[in-house]
């Protein structure tokens, strides 16, 4: 009995592991391929292409008009003490299009306005998380007091480099 021993398993039991491995494998491609192609095409979970496009188009209410003043880019020197030497600001004014003019007339003063905070602020105020929005904000309310009422809706900023 201990000469008894379990035959050892043929070729034709590995052959048949590595068979259902590959149908297992070519099945889940092709039922992949399939679901993606039928979702693609709108055969399932609803019409895609132009469709879905010019249904949410016209759902959506038109944009209001709007018009955008571009500030010249400023360099502003930050003091002796701070590491970066300077701080390069440019940004753009959000403004009602009836009173671009307007705002043109006083942009000299909206510059105005910008350097004189922008000098008075501190580099470790400049370095803290939230700086960039709390400056924004204190920003444009300056702007706004230099402008009429409602004339300038936003600051854009569009660069904000201390170097």
């Amino acid at each position: 009995m201990a000469d008894e021993t379990e035959p050892e398993p043929t070729e034709e039991k590995k052959k048949g592991g590595k068979k259902g491995l590959i149908i297992g494998l070519l099945g889940a491609i092709l039922l992949g391929g399939g679901g993606f192609y039928a979702t693609y095409a709108g055969l399932i979970l609803g019409p895609a292409g132009e469709h879905d496009t010019h249904a949410a188009e016209s759902d959506m209410p038109p944009l209001p008009e709007i018009a955008f003043i571009e500030l010249e880019p400023m360099v502003v020197s930050l003091g002796g003490n701070a590491h970066a030497k300077y701080l390069r600001f440019s940004a753009q004014l959000d403004v009602d299009p009836a009173s671009e003019e307007a705002v043109l007339m006083v942009l000299p003063r909206i510059i105005d306005v910008l350097n004189t905070y922008l000098r008075a602020v501190s580099e470790d105020e400049l370095g803290k998380p939230a700086a960039l929005e709390r400056l924004r904000a204190q920003m444009l309310r300056r702007i706004q007091v230099v402008t009429e009422h409602g004339q300038v809706k936003d600051l854009l900023i569009t660069e904000f480099v201390l170097g």
